[in-house]
């Protein structure tokens, strides 16, 4: 019991972190850093909260993708279901990379999400990440798709503050 408390506190903290490192980032970011990946951008046009869908599987791998031409870095995962690779797009790199969300590979994995096509090719948006039991990493609020690293501090702080669902 002692280890399972300890486990979802310091997931906790994490889940804290990931969630704040964006005000900090964005005060030091020049108007490259999310280019392409603001709320009204039509890289963002294409999650569609309305029809969101889930994966179950594992990650594979990490990779750093260019959804649209000139668009900033974005971090993605190339996720396995029963099989068959999915191209993940996560969030922008400047906003987290994979050491700084704290997903993991090759563990039980839920994305929660909506499918596009980007580029001529079928790609799956995240909005949350659920690993094992205790650990979750969510980009994008459920109720609307708002993308995190669109947010502002007092924004992502209620978030941060209110109940998981």
């Amino acid at each position: 019991m002692r280890s399972y408390v300890a486990t979802a506190i310091i997931q906790v903290v994490l889940f804290t972190i990931g969630i704040f490192s964006f005000p900090l980032a964005a005060e030091s970011a020049d108007a490259t850093t999310y280019a392409g990946w603001e709320k009204d951008s039509a890289y963002n046009g294409h999650y569609n909260y309305k029809e969101r869908d889930s994966l179950k599987g594992k990650v594979l791998k990490f990779k750093q993708v260019t959804p649209l031409p000139g668009m900033a870095p974005g971090m993605a995962l190339v996720f396995d279901e029963g099989g068959e690779e999915i191209l993940v797009h996560v969030c922008p790199w400047a906003y987290a990379d994979p050491e700084k969300t704290g997903i993991r590979k090759d563990i039980k994995t839920k994305i929660s999400g909506s499918w596009a096509t980007i580029d001529g090719q079928d790609v799956f948006l995240a909005a949350k990440i659920k690993q094992g039991e205790n650990f979750e990493y969510k980009v994008r609020l459920t109720k609307d798709g708002t993308p995190f690293w669109t947010m502002s501090p007092e924004e992502l702080a209620k978030e941060a503050s209110a109940p998981q669902e």
